[in-house]
């Protein structure tokens, strides 16, 4: 008895201090990086008044994340990750400082509106390429902090933690540029930046695990790549959610609804930018105490329709509240897609690929995100911004069920035999 309670301990990763170390790094991180763009898109739609240009904050970002991303892998694979990240983390504060000053009218002076939307552009540019390392440096990191038994739980803390800052980022941009203003509010992003820097003198040097040092960068890439492509169940977690972010990104015409839709101004744009992270947030932490590794592939495919459902409704309705419920709701949603991707990569990726394919998640998933600000632009821009929205949730909604019928075995998918491997381990 004492043993399986041991085993389904909620708090069992939270009692590593480096872990808990890791953790408010995290936050730092993402609650700045979040709030960062926030304050970015509404500066930007603010000089524009363009959809479009909404798409292309998000096209800056990707091309240098994709295009690293593999050989970003690579290095993570090869390098000690506390370093990494350290020159991570400074790459974003001086970006972060640098569009701080763009946005300091003492600093810009009379320049022209053009100059400051193509030096925004320049530095979002920067900053995809700093986060093609973040990423699966922070992802093999974890994998050194705790005990491979304690994976999944720290998974689902990491996880929830990334949606608190989520959370958090949105809705302090959308006060905090309506009180203080956006060059202020870039001030805080800088602060954040540089607390996470803090944090992470509080974890200690880790080994690398990778027992290929020096392997030529060609060969290390076409293994990492063979490694997900045949990994039949990383493949098919990667997919399903590249589709559904991609085609799902409604959130990045938030400041079109705010400002001419729903016409709530930035305190509304705040709300409505946190209403999907709080969602998925109590979904992650509702996980913690009621894991969701049985029957994960159906509870997936279920969670990505309902997500794709929500962004229909957000897309038609032309209610505030009705908005914020729909945006809510599609977070939780996405919070249980996000912690059974994450169980799985965590859960079946070997210690000495975890860069790589941390880089291939970030290539599907996480670029997917601009991808699919971008392809919310441009379909806003050519269709309407409702009718753009539309689409892409009826896209979300046919591809699920495409793929659920196409595959049985992912359907059938249950993790609970890894789960018990992991937890009996010493």
């Amino acid at each position: 008895m004492e043993n399986k309670e041991k085993k389904n301990d909620p708090y069992q990763a939270l009692r590593f201090r480096e872990f808990n170390m890791f953790l408010l790094l995290r936050f730092a991180m993402v609650f700045a990086w979040s709030m960062q763009f926030i304050v970015i898109e509404w500066e930007v739609y603010s000089l524009t008044k363009n959809p479009l240009s909404l798409g292309i904050i998000g096209l800056m970002e990707v091309i240098p994340a994709v295009s690293m991303a593999l050989f970003a892998g690579h290095i993570v694979d090869q390098r000690e990750k506390k370093g990494m990240l350290v020159w991570c983390i400074l790459g974003f504060s001086i970006i972060s400082f640098g569009l701080f000053l763009l946005t300091w009218p003492k600093v810009v002076g009379d320049a022209s509106p053009t100059i400051i939307l193509y030096s925004i552009y320049f530095l979002v540019f920067l900053g995809g390429l700093v986060r093609a390392f973040l990423g699966p440096t922070i992802f093999s990191l974890l994998s050194l902090i705790v005990p491979k038994k304690a994976y999944p739980n720290a998974a689902t803390w990491s996880s929830s933690v990334w949606q608190i800052g989520a959370v958090l980022g949105p809705a302090v941009a959308g006060f905090s540029i309506n009180w203080i203003g956006v060059h202020w509010s870039m001030c805080l992003v800088v602060g954040f930046s540089i607390s996470a820097l803090i944090a992470l003198t509080q974890i200690e040097k880790k080994p690398i695990l990778n027992p290929k040092i020096g392997e030529p960068v060609m060969e290390s890439l076409k293994e990492g790549i063979k490694f997900v492509f045949n990994n039949k169940t990383i493949l098919g977690v990667l997919s399903l959610d590249m589709v559904a972010v991609l085609f799902g990104g409604a959130v990045a015409l938030l400041p079109v609804f705010a400002q001419d839709i729903l016409k709530v101004g930035p305190e509304g744009f705040g709300v409505l930018r946190a209403a999907p992270a709080i969602g998925a947030f109590i979904t992650m932490l509702i996980s913690a105490y009621v894991p969701l590794y049985k029957k994960a592939g159906m509870k997936l495919l279920i969670a990505i329709f309902i997500f794709g459902l929500c962004i229909i409704v957000f897309g038609v309705s032309t209610i505030f509240w009705l908005s914020v419920v729909a945006l809510f709701l599609s977070g939780v949603a996405d919070g249980i897609s996000v912690v059974i991707r994450q169980t799985i990569l965590q859960l079946k990726t070997p210690d000495h690929m975890r860069g790589r394919v941390a880089a291939v998640n970030s290539m599907f998933v996480g670029s997917s995100n601009e991808l699919g600000a971008f392809e919310s632009g441009l379909t806003a821009k050519l269709m309407g911004t409702v009718t753009s929205v539309v689409f892409g949730g009826s896209m979300t909604l046919l591809t699920v069920l495409g793929f659920g019928i196409a595959s049985p075995t992912f359907r059938n998918l249950d993790l609970q035999k890894d789960m018990e491997d992991h937890q009996n381990m010493e």
